[in-house]
Parts: C-alpha cells; structure tokens; sequence
C-alpha cells in the first residue's frame, strides 16, 4: 500500500527519537490522523458506528467479537456502542463486565453515565448509588438530579442544593422533573420556585421546559403556558381572566412572549391595561422583558424602557429585583449604546450592580463596572476610594489574556504584554504522554475520521492533568497537527502558557503570501482562521461552511467568480483554495465595512447585512459596539477574533500590540462621503 508523505514524515519522527523511544512513537504516530491507515483495519469500526446509528444489534455483535479478539486499538468503542445499543435490556453484571475490561477509559466513564441515567429510568436507587461515586466525569445534569433525589429519599436536607440543580436546567428531562415533583409535593419546594423557573424558561424561549414547568402547578396552568406560547396575544385578550391567582404571573409570560415579537405593542398593553392589572413586581418584571427585547433590537427607546422597569419596582426590590442576569445584561448594554454622560454609566452600573455574584465576577461586567465607577467617582478625595477600587478591578483584569483583559491593560496604560514562555518540555515529559492510552486512542479515532469520539476520549484524558502534562499533550497534538486539540489543550494551563501552542501559525508562509498580496493584515487573517475552524481543514459547521476559513458554499462560489478563480464546489475543502477565497471575501467585506475589522468580523460571521443595520443610530466606542451586537455568537466571535489578532501581531512582531488601535475609530451610521454599499455581497 502507498504510503503518503505526511505518514513518511511522521515516520522520520518516530526514528529521530531514538531505539528505546521508537516502538512506541511509532505506534502513537500510526495511530495519528494521517492519511495512509489500513483500510482493512478501518472498516470495521466505521461500520460498527454505522451499525450503532442504525441500531442494527446482530451486526453490532458480530463486529464487537471481530474487533475484541483482534486486539483493535478501538475495540472500546465498538464493545460500548454494541452494548449501549441494548442498554435498556442488560443486567448490571454486563455492565460491570465492562467496566473492567476498559478501566480508566472514557469509555468506561461514559457507559458509566448512561447506565445512571438507565438506572434512574428504572428507579433503581440502591444500584445507582452504587456506582455514582465512580462517575469521574460527574457533568450530567439529570444524574445530578437523580442524587438529589436519592439524598432527600434518604432523609437528607437537600431543598438549596436541588433547587440550584433544577434551576440551571435547561432542556426537559425525566430525573429532574421527578427531583421537582417530589419536593413540590413535599412543600419543599415552593410555588414561587416553580413559578421562577417559569419565568426563566420563558424568557429563554424554552417551551418544553416551560410546558413541563408548568405541569408541576397543575394541568390548567400547563394548559394555560401551551396556550401562551401558542398566541400570547389572543390569551391576553380571551382567556387571561380565567385563571384565578396565577392570573397575574401568567398574563406577565403573556406579555413577554409578546415582547419577544413585537415591543411596541406589549409596550402599549402594559400602558393601556397590564401595568395597573399585573401591580408592581409583575409589572416590572413585564416591562424588564420589554426592555430586553427593544435592547437586543437596538431600538432608540431602549433605555427608556429600562428606566421604566426601575421606576416600577416596589421599594423593597429596587436593588435586587429577581430578573435574570441575561435580562440585566441586556439592561446594562441598553445603558452603555444609549446613555449619554453620566446617565450612561449610572444605569450600566445599577444593572450590573443587580446582577448575581457570578454574573457580576465575569471579566465583561467587571469591566464595565470599573469604567462606570471611574465615569461616577466624585471629584477630588471624595471619590478617591471608587478610582481605586476601579483601578485595582482593572489591575486584576489586565492579567488575564482575554478582549477586556487587553483593554483593561490599555486603560491603565500599556497594551498587554504576552505572558513570559514556559520551560521547554523535557523528554520525559513528552515520552510519557505519548504513553497514555487515552490519547493514542484519541489519535487513532481522529486518523479514521471518527473526529468526536477522537475529541471526547482526548478531554478525558486531560482530567487531573498538571500544567506541565498539559503543555505536554498539546505539544503531541500540535506536532500531529492537531491543531484545535493543541489549542484547547494548551489553554487549559493555569500557571504556565507556552503562548506559540496558543496560538500556532500553520501554513505560515502561505498566509502571509495571500495576505500581502490582497493588502490584508496576516494577524487579522490568523485571528479569524483560529475562532473559526482551529486551522482543521476539513472543519464543517451546522450551517454548511466549509474547510480552513468556513466559506459558505454559495460565498465560495461568490467570491470564486469576483476574482476571477475557475471553481468548482468540490475545490472547497481544498486548503489553499480555501484560504484564498476566505482571505479574498474578507478584503472584500472590510473595504466595504470602511476598514473597520469589528464590523468586518461581524460580517465575516453574520453576514454583512447585520452589522450595516447595527451600526445604525449613535456613534460609539468601538468595544461599547461589539458589547451590543444582538447575536450571542457574533459577539463572542468579534471579540475573540480581535483579540485573537492582537495576539498574534504581538508573536509576528515581536512587541505588545494594541487592541484599541485594531478596534478603530468609533462606529456609527455610514458617512455620506463613503463609497455606496456593495449590494452583491453575499
């Protein structure tokens, strides 16, 4: 069989370490995703997988056989996916049996949680109990909730503790509708809980979990809740007054789900009727929902609504009203986009203030609420207490290698200077992480193309793991070319950061190349390269883009014509045509954007009709923005690609770089002296 040249290059690697060292490289590299693996050895577990999917039981035993007996570095995967295939038929002393052929591999673990979700399905209380100190893992947020379950069956006081477990649930599930079941008719839990969880889940757009909420009060409120996000606006108008002592809060649901559509109209039923009917919390709490809404539209009226929501409160909440943090942090947002002056910051910081003590430990609003203290402090001695707690936040902040990390840097003066480089990795360190059975696993999965069990058998092996492990598992990963697995590992790192495994330049050469040759800045290009594929080549995303730079197929094809490159659409995952067309839409789109790269981050993700909408209205500070982008993701991308960037243009140049200067000047509605709109940019 040929043997292609990156598994030669992998084989000169393993040699270069020497006798005592090769066996086993070679044996890790093998495994490594490279393209020359067995065919005859691959098909067995691409099959069994397609067997799992088809839940074809007899293939799957037949395959499991096959691969146990030979021995195949994957044979885990194919032995758990025959027997979860079956899983709610066998016995414990099956499941035990596999627990000690695979000990300590996420396999293991994993069964592990499907057998207590199975266990708690079946209300096997004593088993589960059993066999949940063993859960190494422990992320499983229905399995938590059927411990509490155990606990409070037990005779245990668990009403804080399962009520902090059932809130933060976010899809419907049977463990823990039965955890709030129980304590409801144990009068441990309260209607105001359920009624709270109500309340989130709504605002979240959450209807099963809404709907499955609301059955807990009974089914005429489970009716009511179906009815609500069916057409709120005809409840409101039909049914709200046949509720009786729930009317009040769930004509508020009402009026949020309206708010979620059309503000101006549930701002209208609040003045015209709702407000006098739902009183002062509820009706605060509507207008909170209304606020949000206008906020993540950018509309003008905004913060006029957020004023509204505070002047309605009741005394005794005016500064802890029970609105979740997202809702306050769209207040906040509302108030840094619209205030002018010192109103900015006074209801930026009230909302901040209002939020909880994790919300509030975030570096985004700690940020913020530095500058709104510094914005508040009164002048002279008077406010010397608030400019010093605000410098320290920021002081703090500025050591942390993240968006407002750099920007706190900035404010007190510098630009953030990369962190000092970790010792070298010794031999030793190295030797014995290529040992590790997990991640020689996690290689092989990922040389067959089976990119998810690869990744999930990797991050198990990273539990426990020490700074030096670390950076030594992500220089495996790195030298494999592994590159989102030699990121995400090495960010993991606490004390010690080896900023090149962060932030690695591949393909280097030609990056710069593409860049000089269009006028585009080479860190901005490997900015976005990194938060959006990791540098895999044959990334996909949910939505269909595609290879290095995620080019939708229809901008490809675009993009392709605009510049003259006969195309054809399999040429997309192709890493250099990739990469030229990414890099050729970018230019592109920051031309039309007027060079600003936090717009053209913006578009480069949401499309280029979305940030020329949202930079509509006031002209503002350029992070004030990107905090203001309505969309989660967008947001999150624009400011880890600029940051992302500033990073890289530290490594390239050798010198602290600004963020502040790579965010530009302030954005605000286009200028009449610019070049009209490119209409056909996709």
């Amino acid at each position: 069989m040929p043997v292609s040249p990156l598994t030669r290059a992998a084989l000169r690697r393993a040699a270069a370490m020497g006798p005592a060292l090769c066996g086993l490289a070679l044996f890790a590299t093998l495994l490594a995703p490279v393209a020359a693996v067995a065919q005859d050895r691959d098909d067995p577990i691409r099959t069994a997988r397609d067997a799992f999917a088809r839940k074809d039981k007899a293939r799957l035993a037949a395959l499991r056989a096959q691969v146990v007996d030979a021995k195949h570095p994957l044979a885990p995967w194919v032995d758990y996916w025959e027997l979860t295939n079956r899983l709610p038929e066998v016995r414990s002393d099956e499941v035990e049996a596999f627990y000690l052929r695979w000990p300590g591999s996420y396999v293991e673990d994993r069964l592990r949680n499907d057998w207590l979700l199975e266990l708690g399905h079946r209300r096997d209380f004593e088993l589960f109990s059993r066999d949940l100190p063993r859960f190494k893992m422990n992320d499983d947020r229905e399995v938590s909730c059927y411990a509490q379950l155990i606990d409070h069956l037990a005779g245990k006081d668990v009403r804080d503790s399962a009520r902090r477990a059932w809130m933060v649930q976010r899809e419907p599930d049977e463990g823990c509708q039965l955890l709030a079941q129980t304590l409801v008719d144990a009068k441990l839990f309260s209607q105001e809980d359920v009624l709270r969880k109500l309340r989130h889940a709504t605002e979240h757009n959450r209807v099963k979990l809404a709907r499955q909420t609301a059955a807990l009060l009974g089914e005429p409120t489970a009716k009511a809740v179906a009815d609500i996000f069916d057409n709120p606006a005809r409840y409101l108008a039909v049914k709200a007054n046949a509720i009786g002592h729930l009317r009040t809060e769930l004509a508020a649901l009402a009026l949020a789900r309206v708010a979620a559509n059309d503000v101006d109209t549930a701002s209208r039923l609040l003045d015209e009727r709702w407000g006098e009917v739902l009183g002062a919390e509820h009706g605060a709490w509507a207008r909170a929902q209304v606020a949000k809404q206008a906020a993540i539209g950018l509309k003008p009226d905004a913060l006029a609504h957020t004023r509204n929501a505070w002047k309605t409160l009741p005394k005794k909440l005016e500064d802890q009203p029970d609105w979740s943090d997202e809702t306050l942090g769209w207040l906040a947002r509302a108030a840094l986009r619209q205030g002018d002056g010192a109103e900015r910051w006074r209801w930026a910081q009230r909302a901040i203030d209002a939020m909880s003590a994790t919300e509030r430990n975030d570096p985004t609003w700690q940020y913020w609420r530095a500058r709104a203290q510094q914005a508040l402090a009164k002048s002279g001695e008077a406010g010397d207490a608030d400019r010093a707690e605000a410098r320290q936040t920021l002081a703090t902040l500025a050591n942390q290698l993240h968006f407002y990390g750099m920007l706190a840097a900035e404010d007190l003066g510098t630009p953030q200077p990369l962190p000092s480089r970790s010792a070298p990795l010794s031999e030793t360190e190295r030797h014995a992480t290529r040992a590790l059975p997990g991640l020689q696993r996690a290689l092989a999965a990922i040389g067959m193309g089976l990119r998810s069990e690869g990744v999930r058998e990797w991050n198990f092996s990273l539990i426990g793991m020490s700074d030096r492990e670390l950076l030594a598992a992500a220089q495996l990963a790195c030298d494999r070319e592994i590159w989102d697995r030699c990121i995400n590992t090495s960010e993991r790192t606490k004390a010690e950061v080896d900023i090149e495994q962060r932030f690695p330049q591949p393909m280097r050469a030609d990056v710069l190349a593409k860049a000089k040759d269009i006028g585009l800045d080479p860190a901005y290009v490997y900015g976005l390269i990194r938060q959006e594929s990791r540098f895999i080549m044959d990334a996909r995303s949910h939505v269909g883009a595609s290879g290095l730079m995620q080019i939708m197929p229809a901008t490809a094809k675009w993009t392709a014509k605009k510049i003259g490159l006969d195309f054809k659409p399999g040429m997309i995952t192709d890493r250099d045509t990739n990469l030229r067309l990414g890099t050729a839409y970018l230019k592109l789109v920051l031309d039309d954007l007027d060079g600003s790269q936090p717009l053209a981050a913006a578009a480069y993700n949401a499309g280029p009709g979305r940030p020329r909408r949202w930079r509509e209205g006031p002209v503002l500070e350029p992070a004030i923005w990107a905090e203001n982008i309505p969309l989660n993701e967008t947001r999150d991308y624009v400011k880890k690609v600029l940051a992302n960037a500033t990073i890289y243009s530290s490594l390239m140049n050798g010198k602290p770089a600004s963020l502040k200067a790579r965010l530009g000047a302030p954005i605000g509605p286009r200028t009449i002296s610019a070049p009209p709109v490119d209409s056909e940019l996709p």
